[in-house]
């Protein structure tokens, strides 16, 4: 269900109308829902970015605000199909979605679900259609490196995230907590972005051949989503343990789980 959401709007056109649009679903979500974690975590990381366009911390200002509006964008969409036409939600979402009202599973599982599905889904799409509309390229000027200074910012939100859950837990007493805590040690966004940046040359490469574009990011949202399931394990029997069905070792977009059976 998304009708506790804010209803449906058009794109927005700045990165400033993009943290007012995060900070009224803020305002509408009770504080656990999962998108509201995710929605947390990225409205810190935006208002990061847009202060740092601001001082002249990027070279290509103007690329790095059409390109993190575009981001937002991918992000709106989804929550607005969820309101509209919720059997039509990007497969990469779907996951956190379904998830979002489940009390066994933590805030971070869900801040960390959500930027799995925004960065290895949304971020290539978002970089080809600012790319495009910019008529330049992601390999041009200094695309990359400015892409590669948010990840300190990145690096820093994800780390206050993590100390936070691990402040909030008595990790030696709580099983579910430690296993937890061992499930998402192994995700890292840095790592995820290095990837999503991969896929987003790969898009690029074939954005004027649909049948394959289609095909390149059908199999990266199946791809993605099975990674936040991941994420969002709950805690099951033997007392309160992260199950799974033995040991392997699985890396897909940034998320290297050892599961032990």
């Amino acid at each position: 269900m998304g009708n506790d959401l804010p209803p449906g709007a058009p794109p927005v056109t700045s990165v400033a109308e993009a943290i007012t649009r995060m900070k009224h679903i803020e305002a509408a979500l009770p504080a656990g829902d999962g998108i509201a974690c995710f929605n947390r975590m990225y409205l810190e990381v935006t208002q990061q970015v847009d202060d740092r366009i601001s001082q002249g911390f990027f070279a290509d200002p103007a690329f790095m605000s059409s390109f993190d509006t575009s981001f937002a964008n991918v992000y709106f969409a989804a929550v607005d199909m969820l309101v509209n036409e919720p059997t039509d939600v990007p497969a990469a979402w779907q996951p956190l979605f379904d998830a979002r009202f489940k009390a066994d599973i933590y805030p971070i599982q869900f801040a960390l679900a959500g930027m799995n599905a925004h960065i290895n889904h949304d971020l290539p799409i978002a970089l080809v259609d600012t790319c495009t509309r910019m008529d330049t390229a992601p390999d041009d000027g200094t695309h990359h490196a400015d892409y590669q200074k948010v990840d300190v910012l990145l690096d820093a939100a994800e780390q206050s995230v993590r100390q936070s859950f691990e402040s909030s837990v008595v990790l030696d007493v709580d099983r579910h907590a430690q296993s937890v805590l061992d499930l998402i040690g192994n995700w890292s966004i840095n790592s995820a972005r290095d990837v999503a940046w991969d896929t987003a040359l790969a898009l690029w490469q074939c954005r004027n051949v649909t049948t394959v574009e289609d095909l390149l990011m059908n199999s990266v949202a199946r791809t993605v989503a099975m990674a936040s399931r991941c994420l969002l394990t709950s805690g099951e029997a033997e007392g309160g343990r992260v199950q799974s069905p033995g040991t392997r070792l699985l890396s897909l977009f940034g998320f290297e789980l050892r599961w032990r059976g």
